[in-house]
């Protein structure tokens, strides 16, 4: 152990020797509502993949406690099970100031093991039966969303801090995210509302979208890097128009209630295939579209919703969807971008697409998935996206929008190092892939201290956020790692498997990966530790040790 304490208070004094292809350590920072990890030019924290020898468990541990992505070894069949899920961040007792962040380059955190003996464990051993005979759905990835207010910030950054995000999230010693979400046009989180061919207007034949705006230009060179650093072959890039330009609008504005006017509903399915043409043309290709943003905002929710958005009912939608979106793509070179309906909250499954069939049957055959935003899941139970599945199988669900600190009674913008706002993350997640769901899209991969900026200043949070008083900074959030147990250990192609956990302290999902090794992700939301007996059809039996408010990522053969 004196060797590992050695170890280990080296890195608090040459963290700037690390590099980003490296496993490196969490410099821990005290905010007033948890601990954020802290990256600058020099040092962020990474984990390469582990991978488990054939009789080894590995267990990767984040805690309230302090544990980011802590590694532990054990073996099938061995008595002593006792994991080193007990390590914490030794942190600064310093409050965090969102306005003003004062740099300190002298505080140096170090990981301390410390004697977790005395505390409370539960008071019986829960059995986690894993089998995985017994298959579901298949995951499609996850990612986050790259909007105008990211790609600013992204632009006040050092390149190598810049790089640091990209890896952060899409390298595979990051959280390996392999999908992108960005707007056709503007969107909430931009400097102000915009859209492709504001001018001339009622130009039917968009003579002024012939090429990328350059606020588009410069995301494609950012994304373009965030390949190139992140060693990705490919980047799965789900694009979604929140309005049309206003002219095409029945309330000629971007807000309110308006729709798109029937003259212009082939005019709107030409807009999104121009807009394909051009990021093909700029080798930015586009895996998938939707039928466009919280279509609901535009007819119900005018009164609180202030930024861009175009109006749909499920019957005009149908109409636009079957008589000239479908066609122009699947007549067009671009025949193979999937189709995403509704983009919208699950309290409208499965009843808009029921309504769209009603007006015209065989509609839905155009759709290649559902997208769905997560603002009111607490509210709305998965077993919509269920019954919508049951009743009509072979799409893919995936979670498009996500954030936190949307609702009246929440803080509007970060709560900077708030595990509970992880833990609400890792809850959503792990119900969402326990009903039907294909995968995660994350809402801004950065904002700003005030959880913007916004031209709506419409704050919510984010689970990196970047300092941009001194520009050197980045903040990794509970957040961040909370969607890290699944992305980074649940690849593409992997498929969920049963799993039974005899309890309600502790939730579980797991999967079997594409190299047939199971993973599975555990929430123990209690307040005292949890010790589990995990089950395997297959390996037999080991018990592991949760520690108070943690989550665990279990890899195994």
């Amino acid at each position: 152990m004196i060797y590992k304490i050695i170890f280990l208070l080296s890195l608090s004094f040459n963290y700037d020797k690390f590099t980003a292809n490296a496993s490196s350590y969490c410099m821990p920072r005290q905010t007033k509502y948890g601990l954020v990890c802290v990256c600058t030019a020099d040092h962020c924290d990474y984990l390469e993949n582990p991978q488990p020898s054939s009789n080894e468990l590995l267990i990767i541990s984040s805690s309230k406690e302090g544990l980011r992505f802590a590694v532990s070894k054990l073996s099938f069949g061995e008595i002593n099970t006792k994991t080193n899920t007990e390590i914490s961040l030794n942190e600064s007792n310093d409050d965090f100031k969102n306005s003003a962040v004062i740099v300190d380059n002298r505080q140096h955190f170090v990981q301390l093991l410390i004697d977790t003996s005395e505390r409370s464990t539960s008071r019986f051993t829960p059995k986690l039966r894993v089998n995985r005979s017994v298959e579901y759905q298949k995951v499609t990835g996850f990612g986050g969303a790259f909007t105008g207010t990211v790609s600013l910030l992204l632009g006040l950054l050092d390149q190598k801090l810049q790089d640091h995000i990209y890896k952060s999230y899409y390298h595979k010693d990051g959280i390996g995210f392999n999908m992108l979400r960005t707007p056709i046009g503007g969107c909430d989180f931009d400097l102000a509302p915009w859209a492709y061919n504001e001018e001339p207007r009622d130009d039917i034949k968009l003579s002024n979208f012939q090429k990328l705006d350059p606020r588009d230009e410069i995301k494609v060179q950012q994304m373009e890097r965030l390949k190139s650093v992140s060693d990705l072959e490919t980047l799965k890039i789900m694009a979604a128009a929140w309005s049309s330009p206003t002219w095409m609008k029945t309330n000629g504005k971007w807000t309110g209630i308006g729709l798109l006017k029937t003259v212009y509903y082939k005019t709107w399915a030409d807009y999104h295939l121009r807009f394909l043409e051009l990021m093909d043309a700029k080798n930015m290709p586009i895996w998938a579209i939707s039928t466009g943003n919280e279509p609901l905002n535009g007819i119900a929710f005018f009164f609180f919703v202030h930024f861009m958005s175009l109006g749909w009912i499920p019957r005009n939608q149908a109409v636009w969807l079957n008589d000239f979106l479908g066609p122009t793509i699947r007549k067009s070179k671009y025949k193979n971008v999937l189709i995403f309906g509704n983009d919208d909250q699950r309290y409208s499954y499965p009843w808009w697409f029921i309504q769209m069939n009603r007006t015209r049957p065989g509609v839905l055959n155009y759709l290649d998935g559902f997208a769905v935003h997560s603002y009111w899941d607490e509210m709305f139970a998965p077993n919509l996206i269920d019954l919508t599945v049951t009743q009509l199988p072979g799409k893919i669900v995936l979670n498009t929008e996500s954030s936190i600190g949307d609702k009246p009674w929440q803080t509007h913008g970060p709560e900077l190092g708030s595990w509970e706002r992880g833990e609400q993350y890792a809850r959503d997640i792990l119900h969402n892939l326990q009903h039907s769901y294909n995968g995660w899209i994350d809402w801004n991969i950065v904002l700003d201290e005030q959880g913007g900026p916004s031209y709506v200043n419409n704050y919510v949070d984010a689970a990196v956020i970047v300092n941009t008083t001194n520009r050197a900074e980045i903040y990794k959030q509970p957040i961040f790692y909370s969607m890290g147990h699944f992305s980074k250990f649940v690849p593409e192609g992997s498929v969920r498997i049963e799993a039974r956990m005899l309890s309600l302290a502790v939730e579980v999902v797991a999967f079997k990966r594409p190299d047939q090794r199971i993973a599975a992700v555990l929430l123990n939301g209690e307040n005292h530790a949890v010790e589990v007996l995990l089950n395997d059809s297959v390996r037999g039996e080991i018990t592991i040790n949760l520690p108070a408010h943690s989550w665990h990522t279990i890899v195994y053969n």
